[in-house]
């Protein structure tokens, strides 16, 4: 996700995220998904400026293209804020407790089901 100065015109925020899916294409990775969430209130001023312009970007790949997006968003006079954050792990955690719930609510419906045709064979 990264935080545009508000003042930026809107096709140069659109080249920019040109820029960046192809870099991140270029560098071997994948755009999953691109949120051009637009102006919203920043948490604290920066640069004497209370709003921003947010984007977020979900990529696929090795971290290399990562590496090379971090270094041109420092030099980009552009973008206020950027930060990367690493979702595999916590997505392969969430896909692990959901299937052992669902496991578990199959086992309480076969239960039920066991526990419902009980009664009428013993009566």
């Amino acid at each position: 996700m990264y935080i545009i100065d508000p003042e930026t015109p809107a096709d140069k925020i659109g080249k920019l995220n040109e820029a960046v899916g192809k870099l991140i294409e270029k560098e071997g990775g994948t755009v999953v998904r691109m949120d051009d969430v637009g102006i919203r209130n920043l948490a604290y001023p920066i640069q004497k400026k209370y709003e921003g312009h947010y984007v977020l970007f979900e990529i696929e790949g090795s971290g290399q293209e990562i590496a090379e997006l971090e270094r041109r968003m420092r030099v980009n006079d552009m973008i206020l804020r950027f930060i990367t954050v690493r979702v595999d792990e916590d997505r392969k955690k969430a896909d692990k407790m959901r299937t052992k719930r669902e496991k578990r609510q199959a086992q309480r419906a076969r239960f039920r089901q066991t526990e419902e045709g009980a009664p009428e064979a013993a009566a």
